[in-house]
């Protein structure tokens, strides 16, 4: 399972204490060191839809100019949007063998998540 986001976010921060708490594997890929590439984004916006990953309430859409974000009405613009920018994806986003999850929901983390070895950083 691999944990996409940054180490600062809050949500970031809460997801990644419960996998640890419930001893869950994972491998945490850090955005800002490591941005996705168009091909897992793409997947993430078939699979979710761009509104779903597109995070229009965080600090990095409310600091684009107004005229960018209204540019963003398609999947296409918005795969463009979070390329330029990763941190307005709306985090974490966590793909497992058995699909993806994105943002923290402790209800459907404890339904969708297995269990197993202690959790990995890198």
């Amino acid at each position: 399972m691999k944990v996409y986001g940054i180490p600062a976010c809050t949500t970031v921060k809460k997801a990644r204490a419960w996998l640890d708490r419930h001893g869950v594997d994972y491998t945490f890929v850090d955005f800002k060191k490591t941005p996705p590439e168009r091909s897992q984004v793409k997947r993430w916006v078939d699979t979710l839809g761009w509104e779903q990953v597109l995070n229009r309430r965080g600090t990095t859409w409310r600091t684009l100019d107004p005229h960018e974000q209204a540019r963003i009405k398609d999947a296409n613009g918005a795969i463009d949007a979070m390329l330029a920018r990763p941190t307005v994806i709306k985090r974490p986003v966590i793909e497992t063998d058995d699909g993806l999850l994105i943002g923290f929901d402790e209800p459907e983390y404890a339904q969708r998540l297995r269990r197993g070895r202690p959790a990995r950083a890198t």
